[in-house]
């Protein structure tokens, strides 16, 4: 596969909580505007690998890691890379949505501004709009723009943690089980969301719920031990699995 068509590729890929390895020789290409979700037990190194990809992890005392990922052919833990560039394009939502104790016009208008990208205010209301559009919630907020983010709905806030992401112009969007703090209709409507987004983004999801991963995902990557077991287009790997572990998992026999 040529480099170009894949957003990020990662080889031979350990990581180290101190003497703790979490991670052992993952390889892994992912591919631009696709939805790529992650499953295996609690503990087996999903959560890690999402945070290698921002270098998220870089902000936990005694980590290391060794091997290669790279980012449209760049290296992403060259000393070189600057960080705060590299979270704009790799942006994340997390398991708990954690809007700023701003409005909700801030909260979205909160990454542009810091990052100098707007010369007017204009312009920061066309993002501000566009970014809440693109997140299904502009419908619901455009009269409560200068409401507090905290009074909206876990499902709105989790939203609105998207659209925060989106407003920085992020390429690749990480969510690291974005529905476990949902009920099943916002569950739904992220869902939704993930599957409209895939047209201009790459989408990696971490998620226990396996039905989840069939339901939104293009591929499917089954971690184990701290090891990828299984990485393969999503209905493959539910209904045709190249490993008898893949298959006792996804089957409820193991885990």
């Amino acid at each position: 596969m040529n480099t170009a068509e894949v957003t990020f590729k990662v080889r031979d890929l350990d990581f180290f909580y101190g003497e703790n390895q979490a991670l052992h020789q993952i390889n892994m290409d992912i591919l631009p505007r696709r939805v790529t979700a992650l499953i295996g037990p609690s503990g087996c190194g999903k959560s890690t690998f999402l945070r290698c990809l921002n270098r998220m992890n870089d902000t936990i005392e005694g980590t290391r890691l060794e091997g290669e990922i790279r980012l449209e052919g760049q290296d992403i833990y060259d000393p070189d890379v600057d960080l705060v560039s590299l979270r704009q394009r790799v942006g994340m939502v997390f398991q708990k949505p954690n809007p700023f104790p701003k409005s909700v016009y801030d909260n979205v208008a909160y990454g542009p501004r810091v990052l100098g990208s707007v010369q007017n205010g204009n312009d920061l209301d066309d993002i501000v709009e566009d970014s809440l559009r693109r997140a299904a919630l502009w419908d619901l907020v455009k009269d409560r723009l200068e409401d507090d983010a905290l009074s909206l709905s876990l499902g709105q806030q989790q939203r609105l943690c998207i659209a925060r992401v989106l407003a920085v112009q992020a390429e690749v969007i990480l969510m690291d089980e974005p529905c476990s703090a949902l009920d099943p209709i916002d569950t739904r409507k992220v869902e939704e969301l993930i599957r409209e987004l895939r047209d201009r983004y790459t989408i990696l999801i971490v998620t226990h719920n396996m039905q989840q991963a069939a339901r939104v995902s293009d591929f499917t990557g089954l971690f184990w031990l701290g090891e990828l077991i299984e990485f393969n287009p999503t209905e493959k790997l539910f209904t045709n699995p190249d490993h008898e572990l893949t298959e006792d998992y996804i089957t409820g026999r193991l885990g």
